[in-house]
């Protein structure tokens, strides 16, 4: 659940409120008891974590170096040949 923030209009009190995004808008103030509050735009406070693709994951990295190809083991032991057609 989002914590949301409000300020009174007329008295100038500061909230915050734990809320359902579904609740509707707290609109009294418990200070002054006048029906002014309004909800605040602030930036949130969350940090994603664990694993996953993020814009910042690749940013000053330069890519690996390609690894070269393995060269094919001649240790193959097929005495019928109906593995390998054409040998």
């Amino acid at each position: 659940m989002p914590i949301y923030e409000y300020q009174c209009q007329e008295c100038g009190h500061q909230l915050e409120k734990l809320q359902k995004m579904s609740d509707n808008l707290l609109k009294d103030c418990p200070e002054c008891e006048k029906p002014k509050l309004k909800k605040l735009v602030s930036a949130s406070a969350f940090k994603l974590k664990g694993s996953g693709w993020y814009e910042s994951d690749f940013k000053n990295k330069k890519p690996a170096p390609a690894k070269p190809a393995k060269a094919e083991s001649s240790s193959h032991s097929c005495a019928s040949g109906a593995c390998c057609p054409g040998s």
